[in-house]
Parts: structure tokens; sequence; C-alpha cells
């Protein structure tokens, strides 16, 4: 009778899955790891272990990586940046021209005042959110500490893209 106990439970545990598998046949399911296995590109950013870059990617692969994307982030900073520096200096020089020759007036004491409202209401809201920051830092040097040569590229790549 033993014998036969471990072939009905079997039975019965085959006829429960065809139940779940006329349920689950209403929904298409996809395993994000097999596609990105089955996909070549996928395969080679996101590897077959999700370890640091150094164990996927060759030391020369690793600097080409990070010193390309410092390089395009450290452009679009420097042309962001000339725009930013252009338009707000622009502003501040048309606010004192027209200010000087009398089309407007600007109360600096009130502005001083305004502008130390809010200072403390920043220290306030920085104080708060420095548990959020400081986990944030945390991450982020772990990552470096982690992936050390991708992060001496991209650093290398982000001055020559200021440069250029």
């Amino acid at each position: 009778m033993t014998s036969h106990t471990p072939k009905m439970a079997e039975q019965q545990q085959q006829q429960h899955t065809e139940g779940q598998a006329d349920e689950d046949e209403a929904f298409e399911m996809l395993d994000l790891s097999t596609f990105a296995r089955s996909h070549q590109w996928w395969n080679t950013v996101i590897g077959n272990n999700s370890g640091p870059m150094a164990e996927k990617y060759s030391v020369a692969t690793q600097i080409m990586m990070g010193g390309f994307t410092g390089w395009c982030v450290g452009y679009l900073f420097q042309r962001v940046g000339k725009v930013t520096a252009t338009a707000v200096g622009g502003g501040f020089l048309l606010l004192q021209i027209a200010n000087h020759s009398g089309y407007v007036q600007v109360d600096w004491k009130k502005v001083e005042k305004d502008v130390n409202t809010a200072k403390r209401r920043l220290k306030k809201k920085a104080n708060k959110a420095a548990p959020e920051i400081n986990t944030f830092i945390e991450e982020a040097s772990e990552f470096v500490k982690k992936n050390i040569v991708v992060s001496s590229g991209f650093v290398g790549g982000f001055l020559l893209g200021l440069a250029s």
C-alpha cells in the first residue's frame, strides 16, 4: 500500500499543476532573465551574473565605457552650463542696466531679507532630507569602490568632455 501512495501523490500533483496551467494560460509570463540571456545584445550588457563590472569586462573595455560616458556627460554639462551662465549673467546685467537707468527700482533690503528667509527654509529642509542624501552618498561610494576602473575612466572622460 505504501508503494501506491507516492504514485497517487504524484498524480494529484500533476492534476493540480494541469489545473494551474489552465488558469495561467490566460496570461503570458515573461521571465526577464531568460529573455535577456536569449537576446545577444542584452546578454552583453547584463551578462550572466550581476556582480561588479570587474567580473564581466576587461580593464580596457571598462575604461572605454567609463571614458565614453564620462565624455558625453562632461560635454553636455559644459554646453548646459554655458547656456545657463549666459542666461543668468545676461538677466542680471539687464536688471542692473534697467536699475541704473531708472526703469526699475530694486529694494535691495527686501531682496536680502527674502534671501535670508529662503536660506533658513532651505536649511530646515536640508536637515530633514539628510538621511536620504547620506544613503545616496553611501551607495554611490560603494559603487565607485566596486567599479574603480569604470569610475576612473568616467572621471577622465568627464574632464575631457568639459575641456572640449
